[in-house]
C-alpha cells in the first residue's frame, strides 16, 4: 500500500487541523516525511507531535501562505530539512459563503478568501516550481471544491477564487507536462473539517443544496441534536450523508501513492447520500 508514498517529502500548508492534519498523519504512518506548515502556532505543533510521537518524521514551521516570502522560506525549510520536495499540498483555504448583497458585512472575509485560496496557492506554486523543474520531478496538489463547479447563489467569491484554482492548477500541468504532475481535490461538504466556520451567512449554503435544502437542513438539525437515523450515520450504508473528512484524506494520500508516471488530475469523493447538487 505503501510503495510510492514511503519517503516521499511532502509540504503541507494548513496542516494545523482538518484535512491538513489528517493527510500528514496518514501520509507519515506510510513512511512519508512530512513538512507541515500552518499560522496556528500551538496547533500545528500538535500535528508535529503526534506524528514524531507515532515514530514518523515530521518537522513545521509557522507560515502565512498570504506572503510569497514566507512560502519561499517553508521551501527552503524543507530542503534543509530532507534534501528535496516531492509533493506540496496547497491547502490552506477559508470558505466565507455570503449572497452578494451582504458585501459590507463579508468585505474583509472576502479579501483575506481571495488572499488565502487563490494567491496562497499560487504562491506556494511560486515557491516550489523552480525547485521541482531542477529535480525534474515533483507533484502539487491544490484544493479546490465542487463550488468551483458552477456558479451558484451564496457562493460567488468562495467558488471564484475555486474556480481559479482549477485554471491556475491546469495552466501549471499543461506547462509542465513531464516534470511536475498537478492534481485539483474537489471537497464536497465534509462539516468535520470545521470550514464552516468561516460563512458569513448560514443562509447562503443554500446555493449548493438547490432543491435538496429543506432535507439537508433538516439532517443536519437531526445530526446536532443526536437524533440521525442510524442509516444517515453509517459509512457502510448507502443513505450515509454527510462525509467524515479522514475518508477524502485517504484519498489525497491515494493519489500521492502513485508511480510518478501515473497523474491522478482531478477527484472528487462524496458521501453516497448527501444533497450536494454540484
Amino acid at each position: 500500500m505503501n510503495k510510492y508514498i514511503d519517503q516521499k517529502v511532502i509540504v503541507i500548508t494548513g496542516a494545523a487541523g482538518g484535512f491538513g492534519r489528517l493527510v500528514s498523519t496518514q501520509g507519515a504512518a506510510l513512511g512519508a516525511r512530512l513538512v507541515c506548515a500552518d499560522v496556528n502556532a500551538a496547533e500545528l505543533d500538535v500535528t508535529v507531535e503526534t506524528i514524531i510521537a507515532a515514530d514518523g518524521a515530521a518537522t513545521g514551521l509557522v507560515t502565512d501562505v498570504t506572503d510569497l516570502a514566507q512560502m519561499q522560506a517553508l521551501a527552503q525549510h524543507a530542503l534543509d530539512t530532507y534534501g528535496r520536495i516531492d509533493v506540496w499540498i496547497n491547502n490552506a483555504g477559508t470558505m466565507p459563503l455570503a449572497f452578494h448583497a451582504d458585501y459590507a458585512q463579508a468585505m474583509p472575509a472576502w479579501n483575506r478568501c481571495i488572499d488565502i485560496n487563490f494567491k496562497g496557492v499560487m504562491h506556494g506554486i511560486c515557491a516550489v516550481h523552480d525547485i521541482m523543474i531542477n529535480q525534474g520531478q515533483g507533484h502539487v496538489i491544490n484544493l479546490s471544491s465542487i463550488y468551483s463547479n458552477f456558479p451558484v447563489v451564496g457562493a460567488g467569491v468562495y467558488g471564484a477564487t475555486k474556480a481559479a484554482v482549477n485554471f491556475l492548477s491546469d495552466s501549471l500541468r499543461v506547462e509542465s507536462q513531464g516534470k511536475i504532475k498537478v492534481t485539483v481535490i474537489k471537497p464536497t461538504g465534509v462539516p468535520g473539517t470545521n470550514l464552516g466556520a468561516g460563512v458569513v451567512n448560514r443562509d447562503a449554503i443554500v446555493g449548493i443544496l438547490g432543491q435538496n435544502a429543506p432535507g439537508y437542513l433538516q439532517q443536519s438539525a437531526a445530526y446536532a441534536n443526536g437524533e440521525l437515523p442510524p442509516e444517515a450515520a453509517d459509512v457502510e450504508h448507502i443513505e450515509y450523508f454527510a462525509l467524515a473528512p479522514e475518508y477524502l484524506a485517504e484519498q489525497i494520500i491515494h493519489v500521492i501513492n502513485q508511480p510518478w508516471g501515473v497523474n491522478i488530475s482531478e477527484i472528487t469523493v462524496r458521501a453516497a447520500g448527501d444533497a450536494y447538487i454540484l
